[in-house]
């Protein structure tokens, strides 16, 4: 047993491993690489991190992070702990369920390693500013949802200054989904960002309305007709609460009973969160590797002491074990980090309605609920309620009556912290 009490914060030898790699430049280390005693002390004394998520990555993220010499540690997760969590969450106990992610996970690290600050924010990525971000070095992401890393991706990229190297901040982002996983590190206005990717993601599942309605053969179609047309129907306005149990619970009930008429079996109370929720399967050896990739680059990025990822990783443990590198280019059309309209070339018969549809569809926009202008005018709002009573008419005219030809058309989406601008052409 050590002679040194757990309270003490930094006793001999803690960190004797990372000081072998810090301590002297060596031959894979990068050319800026200063080695020795300023190094370390900015890892350990200045660096200042976020991490979004306290989930499955974001639990093994803060404990590579914690125990890597990181002492200065940001947390953000808007979730609270459930019972289905800590089979790969470990920095939760039965206790703590209900509890927030973020204020659990930090108070556990801190106690585990004595030293290190990790401060919890209970709350959404979107209730910070500008200048919230700008007090980081660096944040690495371990989010579930696209829409979260679009917008963190987005915000970290118009903080860039020319004229404010600070302004900087590099993100690393890591992903996972059952044996397979990902990391990537994207210099804001220097690297390809997020949005440049979103044709890489998997198109989400989408049901026919039709077959939801009318010929339901899968417990999903029950889940989704129970959610899509059985909550409005019943409850009008009021907001489906993917986060609440009793609105779980209640599509649960709807859904089971619908697939006991149809003769249909599967539909479980898990299913049902995790077809409302999109919940991805996730492996708690599969976090462990990304999440060890991400805190990595992390420690590369701080101290220079290597090259850091250029700028892709890819994990494929699906078929034995398989994994590769690459560089994923920038897209001049990148609505975020691109800074041009994106060309598109319409029928002069389609509608504003068909328009939107194709919005939401096409791989590399994805926008939920997009909202259209013109520099002159107001084309299809979907909010306020009076904007969009009052715009909802042209859906149905066609886009060539509304935009001339070159014309530039304004979308936006209230998730999204960017606007994507369109420069229609028409086919002739």
């Amino acid at each position: 047993m050590s002679s040194h009490s757990p309270e003490t914060a930094d006793w001999p030898g803690r960190y004797y491993h990372i000081d072998q790699v810090l301590n002297t430049p060596g031959p894979r280390t990068d050319e800026g690489f200063l080695a020795g005693d300023g190094v370390k002390n900015f890892l350990r004394e200045q660096a200042k991190i976020l991490v979004i998520g306290a989930g499955g990555l974001g639990c093994e993220i803060l404990a590579n992070l914690a125990l890597t010499g990181f002492k200065d540690i940001h947390v953000i997760d808007m979730d609270t702990i459930d019972i289905s969590n800590l089979n790969r969450q470990f920095l939760f106990r039965p206790k703590d369920v209900g509890k927030s992610k973020a204020i659990v996970a930090s108070e556990f690290i801190m106690q585990r390693v004595p030293g290190v600050k990790v401060t919890p924010y209970f709350g959404k990525i979107q209730d910070k500013d500008d200048d919230y971000y700008m007090q980081f070095n660096l944040v690495i992401c371990g989010l579930d949802s696209v829409e979260a890393r679009r917008w963190i991706n987005a915000t970290l990229v118009n903080l860039v200054d020319p004229e404010n190297p600070e302004s900087l901040k590099p993100m690393i982002d890591g992903g996972t989904e059952g044996f397979k996983g990902q990391a990537r590190v994207i210099l804001p206005t220097i690297t390809s960002c997020y949005e440049c990717s979103l044709d890489m993601l998997n198109k989400p599942t989408a049901f026919p309305i039709c077959t939801i309605a009318n010929t339901p053969r899968l417990p999903e179609h029950c889940i989704e007709w129970a959610s899509v047309l059985e909550w409005p129907r019943v409850h009008g306005d009021k907001k489906l609460d993917t986060d609440d149990p009793d609105h779980i619970g209640w599509l649960y009930r709807v859904a089971a009973a619908r697939a006991a008429e149809f003769k249909i079996e599967g539909v479980t109370w898990s299913l049902t969160q995790g077809v409302v929720k999109n919940i991805i399967p996730a492996i708690a050896s599969t976090n462990a590797i990304i999440a060890a990739a991400c805190c990595n680059e992390a420690f590369k990025i701080a101290t220079s002491s290597a090259a850091y990822l250029n700028n892709y990783f890819m994990l494929i443990g699906t078929d034995g074990v398989y994994s590769y590198t690459f560089e994923h280019e920038k897209r001049d059309d990148c609505p975020v980090c691109g800074g041009q309209a994106l060309e598109m070339t319409l029928s002069p018969d389609m509608s504003v309605e068909e328009l939107i549809e194709m919005l939401t569809e096409k791989q590399d926009i994805q926008i939920k609920k997009p909202s259209l202008s013109t520099p002159t005018q107001q084309i299809y709002f979907q909010a306020p309620p009076q904007l969009e009573q009052a715009t909802r008419p042209n859906l149905e005219k066609k886009v060539s009556e509304l935009v001339p030809p070159n014309g530039e058309v304004t979308v936006t989406a209230s998730t999204l912290p960017f606007s994507l601008s369109l420069r229609i052409s028409y086919s002739t």
